[in-house]
């Protein structure tokens, strides 16, 4: 297995910045309160494809279907701006046509099956270039797109997507609009205009009406003032690994063995989410976690643009997890969630979500391999989270296909980002009882 550092394999960066092909106006697009609890929190996406499907493409080809993209996610060009009456007010995105980050990079020495052999917690970081936002606000992008070409032909897409603009869904979103443009199929222009930005004075009345409640589901931090990263304390780790089309199985046979017959009701990540919170919890000292925080998508979204729209509840215990059954935890991930009240993150405070709690991520439903790139899928794709918190999180998506003899089938991804001390005894669990890498 190669296991060579990756960020020593990316060279010959070149930075360049492409804009809404029609302007904007200039206009402002108010942060709503979802928004700016998620601002210290950050996506990363990448996206593998084959020789085929990028056979003859130059970076301009690439970059083209951009322009028409950005008149639909205005706000992905935008800046970050306060009021300047007011230099500590309310931030907002200030929709001045500033521009997407491209970027253009190249894997000389390594195929793409090389790539995605590596054994190594940051595998992907460089393929997906970004930063966090600030201190200078106003000239931080928003969005960074990475095309990396490899030693086969093949490329990778890597996206750092700002989370104040929007979901993993919406960042998804973004990239198969992008594949849609590039083929041909140009969706209509966003009927959906910035709104208003409201004034200091009334945003301010506001936040002093806001519902008081349990913020268990998020957690405040001190206050980050304009560089928007959170300072944690802990070394968080990142690693993906993939269970099979057969493991899954396997796993709701188990279940239905025991004479569950409400097995087929409880759906993959749900089986997945229970079996990472207890052998987290059989690996820790003491009971585990007792309220996990679950994030799915919202399948009645308003628009096609982006926006926070995740739908965030939380499922707790008050037994030992770590000695509770799999099945239980499940069907309490699917069917017991108590959903989150939005309303009192109208506090003017700084937030982390991910982290906040043991967090986990349902993104089954992101259509992460139905984009194509002239007729082809990619052949594999990942999502993870930046500014993470101490409790870790669990993100779920689609795998790639397999051959299973039968056809072609799909297993599922998963990205763990936790303490370093709690992800290696995660995975010696996992190796023992699926034999996972």
């Amino acid at each position: 297995m190669v296991s060579s550092n990756p960020e020593n394999r990316v060279s010959g960066i070149k930075l360049s910045s492409v804009v809404p092909a029609k302007a904007t106006g200039n206009q402002d697009y108010e942060l709503k309160n979802i928004d700016l609890a998620m601002k210290l929190h950050y996506i990363k996406g990448v996206y593998f494809f084959n020789r085929e499907a990028v056979r003859g493409l130059t970076i301009f080809d690439l970059k083209r279907p951009m322009f028409q993209l950005l008149d639909i996610f205005y706000t992905a060009s935008g800046r970050i701006r306060r009021p300047e009456t007011a230099g500590a007010g309310r931030p907002f995105i200030k929709c001045n046509d500033g521009g997407v980050r491209i970027v253009e990079a190249f894997c000389d020495d390594q195929t793409i099956a090389e790539w995605l052999a590596m054994d190594h917690e940051s595998r992907d970081d460089c393929l997906a270039y970004g930063s966090e936002l600030g201190p200078d606000l106003a000239f931080s992008p928003l969005v960074f797109v990475q095309f990396t070409s490899f030693k086969c032909g093949g490329m990778s897409l890597g996206l750092s997507w700002a989370h104040v603009l929007g979901d993993p869904f919406s960042a998804s979103a973004f990239v198969s609009m992008w594949a849609q443009i590039m083929a041909g199929r140009v969706p209509p222009k966003s009927l959906h205009e910035p709104e208003p930005k409201k004034s200091e004075t009334e945003t301010q009345t506001r936040a002093s009406e806001s519902v008081a409640g349990n913020l268990y589901p998020i957690k405040r931090v001190d206050p980050v003032g304009d560089h928007w990263q959170f300072p944690n304390n802990c070394n968080m780790k990142t690693h993906t690994f993939q269970f099979t089309k057969k493991q899954l199985d396997q796993m709701a046979s188990n279940l239905r063995y025991r004479g569950i017959r409400e097995a087929a009701a409880v759906s993959h990540f749900e089986v997945i989410s229970a079996t990472i919170w207890k052998l987290l919890a059989k690996a820790s000292e003491d009971s585990g976690p007792g309220v996990v925080t679950i994030c799915r998508y919202n399948g009645q979204r308003e628009n096609e643009t982006a926006s926070n729209d995740m739908v965030l509840s939380t499922a707790e215990v008050d037994f030992d997890v770590s000695k509770s059954d799999v099945w239980e935890l499940s069907t309490l991930i699917a069917d017991k969630r108590k959903d989150v009240d939005e309303k009192v993150l109208s506090e003017s405070s700084d937030f982390i979500m991910y982290g906040a709690n043991l967090t986990f991520v349902d993104m089954e439903e992101a259509d992460v391999y139905g984009l194509k790139l002239q007729g082809q899928k990619p052949v594999d794709v990942n999502y993870s989270i930046n500014g993470v918190g101490e409790q870790g999180v669990v993100l779920v998506l689609a795998g790639p296909e397999e051959d299973s003899g039968r056809g072609r089938d799909r297993g599922s991804t998963v990205t763990v980002v936790l303490p370093e001390n709690q992800l290696e005894k995660l995975m010696n669990e996992l190796n023992q009882e699926w034999n996972l890498a």
